[in-house]
């Protein structure tokens, strides 16, 4: 099916009265190929709301959401009632039990397919960004983005293909050269230049201090902690240092177990070690070179013996080497 055939198959999906619920794993990809979604939709239905499940404490994620005015809601704030159709875009249902609450009219997505259950899914795993496939939506329909969306759009392609270091393929450049005739470069400068708190600057100077290193993997568990973001920053950093070639940070937040894994692109992909070392303890996936599980503790405790809060970064240690032995190098 070609592309604009795909696009008049999703706009068929929506009537002149629908209220539209957009649902997303916030950051910069996901907000912006919801703002995407609204605007392909104005005027097409009565309402479209943008509401995202986690807790949103990044200040570039902040940033972009106050300077692209893009108007997120929280999920618990939302009554399922008021809206006749649902949306997810750079996810899929099975990515978190969040998403579990609602049954989904359409699924856009660039990770691997997991979880295709609805009347409409565009999956495309080999595009770096979900914002590239909405671009492309933008760009078949004839809509030209105001400034702020180019702007959002671009930050989510920025940010999933690492500037074009990883997981990257020709149309997320074309995409990327679209978008920068329309975009305020101010929003993209402000947003980029807001990336690390004092808060998290203390956090990873105490995960520095505390990393282990094995086999060329640095892992550091952070213990219980309440910004699960600050895990992805040091996650990040932490592929900086001298031949370590994986990075595996962790923490427990309101009784889940969430573990950042990176990698440099040259390795085993991460999202396959993700889910091979901790797919049947809850959610765990990704990219070839960034994933992330969420794990329920209780089902840790039930299937591990004598697991608990000081013992959980052995395990996990433990887990990624067993994994190891399948070749993660």
């Amino acid at each position: 099916m070609q592309n604009f055939d795909k696009i008049k198959l999703f706009l068929s999906l929506f009537t002149k009265g629908d209220r539209v619920l957009v649902v997303i794993n916030a950051d910069p990809d996901a907000i912006a190929s919801a703002m995407a979604i609204k605007r392909i939709l104005w005027r097409k239905v009565s309402e479209v709301s943008i509401a995202h499940f986690n807790r949103i404490s990044r200040p570039d994620n902040l940033a972009l959401i106050e300077l692209t005015e893009s108007s997120l809601i929280s999920l618990e704030s939302i009554d399922e009632k008021s809206f006749d159709r649902f949306v997810v875009v750079d996810s899929q249902p099975d990515h978190n039990e969040a998403f579990s609450a609602f049954a989904y009219d359409a699924i856009i997505d660039h990770h691997p397919l997991s979880c295709d259950k609805a009347v409409y899914a565009d999956i495309r795993p080999g595009y770096g960004a979900c914002s590239v496939i909405m671009t492309e939506y933008l760009m078949g329909l004839k809509i030209k983005p105001s400034a702020k969306l180019s702007a959002a759009l671009m930050l989510g392609i920025k940010t999933d293909t690492a500037d074009f270091t990883r997981n990257t393929c020709l149309k997320d450049i074309r995409a990327f050269q679209y978008l920068y005739r329309f975009a305020d470069m101010n929003i993209v400068t402000k947003v980029e230049r807001a990336l690390i708190t004092e808060e998290d600057m203390d956090f990873l100077g105490i995960a520095i201090k505390k990393r282990k290193v094995i086999n060329n993997r640095a892992f550091f568990h952070a213990g219980t902690i309440l910004k699960p973001d600050e895990l992805v920053v040091v996650a990040d950093f932490f592929l900086n240092i001298a031949r370590v070639n994986w990075s595996i940070i962790s923490g427990v937040v309101e009784k889940k177990l969430i573990i950042i894994l990176r990698n440099d692109g040259l390795r085993k992909g991460a999202g396959n070690t993700a889910k091979e070392a901790f797919g049947k303890f809850g959610s765990a996936g990704g990219h070839k070179t960034m994933a992330r599980a969420e794990l329920d503790l209780k089902l840790i405790r039930k299937s591990i013996k004598r697991v608990n809060k000081k013992s959980l970064g052995d395990w996990i240690v433990g887990r990624i080497e067993k994994t190891a032995g399948k070749k993660i190098e």
